[in-house]
């Protein structure tokens, strides 16, 4: 692997610096760094340098990326869109590993180099798509680095048969282990959450939960699973997305809830959507919570929104949280990069000495600027490799 040297960017608003990167890692940050010969320098210009970005929750088996405009004709309830999906992928052969690739690749262009992927499994598709991503997981090693979730869609209990689906997945190299509304979905909160940690202790894997219930059967559901984190041990595993039912409680409930979460270290993903309640950013930072952003879909059966530019997600979750000040963009932008990383348990990472070489370089003052202004990405590195410049790949 060639040495790299980034000549001339900014880790602050007046500080320029070079950075050395060998062996696909950070090896020297500092002012005029020399370099052997052999060395590939790149002068970046004054440009603001940011590590790599993460994508905390999305869905790339489920997206149509590079694909015909999907028409949404698709029902508002939670089950018309899992129903309709199920239907659609069956009726189309949707490819999960060359759609995973195409938005895959999306991704990194932006500067998005880890991503936390949900993946169905159920007893229609089985583990199809699990397969599917794998494949693009293993075609893109060392460029972007993919953590799959087996994530029961279709639900847990109400679809005999998932249970063992889920664990052939964790078997087959599935990083994380989802869950899906035990109350709502699967109408017995008490037996799906010991079906799922049951298997996750079996497996000795992590738990993220897609967990969209309302109010208080959201917070009853939310107490009902931190029993079991404590039971287990698994502070520190355990991320709740979505967690709608932390926008729609009152201030008593919510303050006890959040105190549960810090205590045992339990991360909170939000997309932050403008039409549901959603966790505030300022709340879960102030109760030592961890909170973080994600997408969710990205151009699916589900939705026609989504991007593949962290730092758009970033500055929607500072507009749905009223983060004005620069500082509190910052938290935003916390949310893509440093807090993501922590949460999905990415190794490595940051700015720092030693750390992976992904790094990225925006033509912005500051990091609020980045966050807003969203221009494109003059350079990605992945690994110590330049892999896309201006927005276009850098390498086949």
């Amino acid at each position: 692997m060639t040495d790299l040297l980034l000549k001339n960017v900014r880790v602050s608003p007046s500080d320029a610096v070079d950075v050395l990167v060998r062996g696909g890692r950070i090896a020297q940050i500092g002012p005029q760094i020399s370099a052997t010969p052999d060395t590939l320098t790149e002068d970046g210009g004054g440009a603001l340098l940011l590590p790599g970005l993460v994508e905390g929750h999305t869905h790339l088996d489920k997206t149509n990326w590079e694909s015909p405009w999907y028409v949404n004709e698709v029902g508002s309830a939670l089950t018309d869109r899992i129903d309709n999906e199920r239907a659609w992928r069956a009726s189309t052969g949707h490819d999960a590993a060359s759609h995973a690739r195409a938005l895959a690749l999306a991704f990194l262009r932006e500067g998005t180099t880890r991503i936390r992927s949900h993946v169905d499994v159920d007893t229609d598709a089985g583990l199809r798509h699990l397969h599917g991503v794998h494949a693009t997981r293993a075609e893109l090693a060392g460029r972007v680095e993919i953590q799959t979730v087996a994530f029961p869609q279709s639900g847990l209990l109400i679809r005999p048969g998932t249970a063992e689906l889920l664990d052939q997945a964790l078997a087959d190299g599935a990083d994380v282990l989802g869950g899906l509304d035990p109350s709502a979905i699967d109408r017995d909160p008490a037996r799906s959450l010991d079906v799922l940690f049951g298997l996750a202790d079996k497996h000795g894997k992590p738990v993220d939960i897609h967990l969209h219930e309302p109010g208080e059967l959201g917070a009853f559901t939310l107490d009902l699973t931190l029993d079991r984190v404590a039971a287990l041990g698994m502070n520190g595993k355990v991320v709740i997305s979505h967690a709608f039912c932390l926008g729609g409680v009152d201030a008593k409930r919510l303050d006890g809830l959040l105190k549960r979460l810090a205590a045992l270290d339990v991360a909170v993903l939000t997309t932050a959507p403008p039409s549901r309640p959603v966790p505030a950013v300022r709340a879960c930072r102030e109760a030592g919570v961890t909170i973080f952003g994600g997408n969710d879909g990205i151009r699916d059966t589900w939705t026609p929104y989504g991007s593949p530019d962290m730092l758009a997600r970033a500055m929607m979750i500072g507009l749905r949280n009223d983060l004005r000040r620069d500082d509190e963009v910052e938290w935003a932008f916390d949310c893509v990069t440093g807090a993501a990383a922590r949460a999905c348990g990415f190794a490595d990472y940051g700015l720092t000495m030693g750390a992976r070489a992904d790094l990225v370089l925006v033509d912005a003052s500051c990091v609020a600027e980045a966050v807003v202004t969203r221009k494109p990405r003059r350079l990605v590195v992945s690994g110590g490799v330049v892999v896309a410049r201006n927005g276009q790949d850098a390498i086949a």
